[in-house]
């Protein structure tokens, strides 16, 4: 968003982004309990790259993965945001749901999907006159953060080095 994002600094687009991580991100567990899918450290025998999270993991099926769907999720509501933006919000919302493949937590058909969930998610929300509220305060919350010269902190500038 190349801007801040808190709790204090744009707390209606914080609680917008806390809402759709209820909304995108547990829209996978119906199918996720029905197929119970291996994720792929434990087919491989392998250590995923958070090997802290295996235990925890490995009771929770990989399709579809709910990391992608509410990464997509919020790439396309922050894209509806900052439009101009659109380019490198969709791009970093596509390599959160491939550093799950990366790392070995999931199938990319289980990434795949978790995106499909999280777009169909926002298509939802866009029916719910609470939503439509959330993000026109939202959006007016952007406009005053940049023309006030906001800029983010250095996790952003980080981030995307690391993506090019």
């Amino acid at each position: 968003m190349d801007m801040p994002i808190s709790q204090e600094a744009t707390p209606h687009l914080n609680m917008l982004l806390r809402r759709t991580l209820v909304d995108a991100g547990l829209s996978t567990y119906a199918a996720k309990d029905k197929y119970n899918r291996t994720r792929p450290f434990a087919a491989h025998k392998d250590s995923p790259c958070t090997p802290q999270d295996e235990a925890q993991l490995s009771k929770d099926g990989s399709y579809p993965s709910g990391h992608a769907a509410l990464g997509w999720a919020w790439a396309l509501l922050l894209s509806e945001l900052a439009p101009e933006r659109a380019d490198a919000l969709l791009a970093r919302g596509h390599a959160f749901g491939q550093s799950r493949v990366i790392c070995g937590v999931h199938w990319q058909s289980d990434v795949d999907a978790g995106r499909l969930m999280g777009s169909a998610a926002v298509a939802k929300l866009h029916a719910d006159p609470v939503f439509k509220a959330q993000m026109a305060a939202a959006r007016s919350e952007v406009a005053a953060a940049r023309s006030k010269g906001a800029k983010p902190g250095l996790d952003c500038q980080a981030e995307a080095a690391a993506l090019k």
